[in-house]
């Protein structure tokens, strides 16, 4: 490998969720490492701004517009990055997350949520990795190398009070996450590696107003994080970017079916 062993440049890769803070920032971050990124969300306007940041690092990236679940516009995309750059190396599955009415509040019991809204956070985190691994997994079989990086949680390492959905979501994430690395290795070739990181806990703005009050001080919910959590603290999302480009890179050659927890030490410690 010699010294190079975490260079990652020239190559190809797609960001899902790339509008949003996790994915902008990994975006970001991979751009700066020389990758030539198709940014994907699923609003326009959002792309574009994430576009134009994307741009100011480096002229080689593109922006696209699509939602995750639709099977044709996935496919389309797909096109419309072979016909620019003729290969896909990377694709990084940042879409997904929680939404509102999956989560319970306190004086509220699983019972009390609506199936609707189960659907939707478990439709928009499956099944949102699931379809571009496969669309644009297609790809990587057929040129015999690639990365995919999914995002599970430490939802799906502990029962975790209020998100059901997201949590079972996420547990599927990691058993697709597996099995897929193993479908690619057996299959395909060794060369494509499948693997996953497990955020801890990070402010962003999806959890921030249960996280945080509005004066600015800790809610009760986040003082449960910090305690469990041996460095007492919450992350930073760019504390996650190292992480990908390793997975992403030649370095991580013999890593697969792995899901990395990046998470100051919450999932392996027992709180006393």
């Amino acid at each position: 490998m010699g010294t190079n062993m975490f260079d990652i440049s020239g190559k190809v890769a797609v960001v899902t969720g790339a509008s949003g803070v996790l994915g902008g920032s990994i975006a970001e971050s991979l751009m700066k490492a020389g990758v030539k990124v198709a940014a994907m969300g699923k609003t326009k306007q959002n792309v574009e701004d994430r576009l134009k940041l994307l741009q100011k690092i480096h002229p080689e990236a593109i922006g696209l517009t699509c939602n995750m679940l639709d099977k044709a516009a996935l496919t389309e995309a797909k096109k419309e990055i072979l016909s620019k750059w003729g290969r896909i190396d990377i694709l990084i599955n940042c879409a997904g997350g929680n939404t509102q009415g999956a989560t319970l509040t306190d004086d509220h019991s699983i019972f009390d949520m609506k199936l609707d809204s189960w659907d939707e956070v478990v439709n928009l985190n499956i099944n949102g990795t699931v379809y571009p691994s496969l669309i644009f997994g297609k790809v990587m079989a057929e040129q015999n190398e690639g990365v995919i990086i999914n995002i599970s949680s430490m939802a799906a390492y502990l029962s975790i009070t209020r998100v059901p959905g997201y949590s079972a979501a996420k547990t599927a994430i990691n058993n697709f996450t597996q099995w897929l690395a193993m479908e690619m290795a057996l299959n395909f070739s060794d060369k494509i590696r499948v693997n996953a990181i497990a955020p801890g806990f990070f402010i962003g703005n999806q959890n921030r107003n249960i996280l945080i009050n509005p004066d600015g001080s800790l809610t009760e919910r986040s003082k449960k994080v910090i305690a469990k959590t041996p460095m007492k603290r919450f992350g930073d999302i760019t504390e996650l970017n190292g992480a990908v480009q390793f997975l992403c890179s030649e370095a991580a050659s013999f890593i697969t079916g792995a899901i990395i927890p990046i998470d100051g030490g919450f999932s392996s410690y027992s709180g006393v």
